[in-house]
């Protein structure tokens, strides 16, 4: 099966290229790195531990775990990589030179023997859920130990992974130690074939999330920006066909509140610009976030169409929605404006954070609405109630502070894996 995969992803190879090619045209970073991509590496390494996070999200949530893997392993080169522009500015601005920061090479034999002769890692690290045939196949002939932290797998997710039963098998078997995010993750990842002694639940890394030391003098500035005296709310991580319910929501809140402001972020940088178009087709007064033009009274909608600044653009508000929960995506993030105090609404559709989202509902930290009409109904709700806002962001935070640890336990993996011999 898996050479079959090989086949397959060798023909459609040219096509990768042509769309990474296609994705440049609104993110010159899709033209960096091709040598990279096929495992050919700008420095080669006699021994090194390597994290791979794919994306923002994974890499936000591994930089507490990079940082404490520098700091008991100081004398190890650490390498990160990554699949995606985003992801690789994020890690830079996280660590500058500290680390050796590269893509991920693509997921085929002699590339992925290219990319680990460069680096020889002493044990690789991968964030959440990438099970990639030819790597786990890779470390496990080099007798590299990989270790799968935070690791979470939707039933959805593992549907498909039954469906290639035997491939699944072959990838979990050459996994030194799996950590699940939560229980039932683990319980489907040992019924895909993962051997149960190998499977540890520590929690969700995302709870031990990290604040910027500098956000609360940044949220003055910005602050300055927007409008000090405005209610404001932000729409963060949307996707096609979220932005018009969040306008259509936006549109009622101003005929109570005409001096809200929306800060509205699409999830994709390619997406910026048809975004702009759509709010100033709809009538919107805009502002982006790009031009450092401060906003007017009149301004309605501020875009927030940088890389990096979501946890400022969560600081500097009164609500926060949090969307790919009105879109088929699972949802995103609910942690980062809780961590924040921030009361947090939800469209409904939340399979990629389902029991975060529940432990948040518990608490009765979050909100779940339909459509733009309840969208617009919550968020008047806490513009209108100092104290019920504070309550509900209270209890967002209590989530989060209740359920911190999760590093240390995946620490101990790591941990363990480098000091044997």
């Amino acid at each position: 099966m898996r050479y079959l995969y090989t086949f397959l992803f060798y023909l459609i190879l040219p096509f990768v290229f042509l769309r990474l090619l296609w994705r440049s045209r609104h993110i010159p970073g899709y033209r960096k790195g091709w040598a990279e991509r096929m495992g050919y590496c700008p420095f080669k390494l006699e021994k090194s531990i390597w994290v791979h996070a794919v994306s923002v999200g994974e890499t936000l949530a591994a930089i507490p775990l990079i940082k404490a893997i520098m700091q008991e392993f100081p004398d190890l080169p650490l390498v990160v990589t990554n699949m995606t522009p985003t992801g690789a500015a994020r890690a830079k601005a996280a660590f500058k030179e500290s680390i050796k920061q590269v893509y991920i090479p693509y997921d085929l034999p002699n590339a992925m023997e290219r990319f680990l002769d460069c680096i020889n890692p002493r044990a690789a690290v991968i964030m959440e859920t990438e099970l990639w045939p030819n790597l786990f196949a890779s470390c496990k002939r080099r007798e590299i130990p990989v270790v799968l932290l935070n690791a979470r797998l939707s039933e959805k997710s593992a549907r498909g992974y039954a469906r290639i039963a035997k491939l699944t098998r072959d990838i979990l078997s050459s996994l030194h130690s799996l950590a699940a995010a939560a229980s039932a993750d683990a319980e489907r990842f040992i019924q895909l074939g993962m051997k149960r002694e190998k499977v540890t639940v520590t929690g969700n890394l995302k709870f031990d999330l990290e604040l910027p030391v500098n956000l609360s003098e940044k949220s003055e500035t910005l602050r300055e920006v927007l409008g000090k005296e405005r209610m404001i709310w932000v729409a963060a991580s949307t996707h096609p066909g979220e932005e018009e319910i969040i306008l259509a929501a936006h549109r009622l809140i101003l005929k109570k509140y005409p001096q809200a402001l929306l800060i509205l972020v699409p999830r994709h940088p390619d997406r910026f610009p048809s975004v702009l178009e759509l709010i100033k087709q709809q009538g919107f007064s805009v502002v982006t976030r790009e031009s450092g033009e401060a906003c007017s009274h009149q301004t309605q909608v501020y875009l927030g169409d940088t890389m990096g600044e979501m946890l400022l653009f969560y600081e500097v508000t009164q609500v926060a929605f949090v969307a790919g929960s009105f879109a088929q995506v699972g949802g995103h993030n609910v942690l980062e404006p809780a961590v924040l105090h921030k009361p947090v609404i939800t469209g409904p559709v939340l399979f990629n954070f389902q029991e975060i989202s529940q432990m948040l509902l518990n608490a009765k930290g979050m909100m779940i609405v339909q459509n733009a009409e309840e969208l617009a109904d919550q968020v008047e709700h806490f513009f209108a109630d100092k104290n019920y806002r504070d309550e509900i962001g209270e209890n967002a935070y209590q989530v989060v502070a209740a359920n911190r640890g999760a590093l240390q336990k995946q620490m101990k993996l790591i941990r363990e894996v480098l000091t044997s011999e």
